[in-house]
């Protein structure tokens, strides 16, 4: 990847969690040594970091639609907390998981549940 972008992809990864580069970028390679360079590259470089949205709207997005999916817990966990570092409140969770119920089911809803609890018991008040 090159260096701007490599370094582009990791700057709003850590505006998303601090610490979160190191450990992605550790996983990623430790998968594959292109790994970085095509997932965080293609994903907070090239997409997640465009003008069109907002962080904090994207994010809101990311949580409601890997809800939705209700088979990445791990990255939901991720986004829950992100979601809340860009300054999703924590009603406006609630509200994404109420969201969440009516169109991807109750069962999506309460995984997503579990989630924000985790997220909110990790959050400073």
């Amino acid at each position: 990847m090159p260096a701007g972008r490599r370094a582009a992809a990791l700057a709003l990864l850590e505006r998303l969690e601090a610490g979160a580069p190191d450990r992605v970028d550790a996983n990623l390679t430790d998968f594959d040594s292109d790994a970085t360079e095509i997932i965080l590259g293609f994903a907070f470089a090239d997409v997640v970091s465009r003008p069109g949205i907002d962080l904090k709207t994207r994010e809101m997005l990311t949580v409601a639609m890997l809800a939705s999916m209700g088979t990445a817990p791990g990255q939901l966990d991720f986004h829950m907390r992100a979601a809340m570092n860009t300054g999703v409140s924590r009603q406006e969770i609630v509200e994404i998981v109420y969201q969440v119920a009516v169109y991807a089911g109750v069962p999506a809803a309460m995984n997503a549940m579990t989630s924000a609890k985790k997220a909110f018991a990790e959050a400073p008040e």
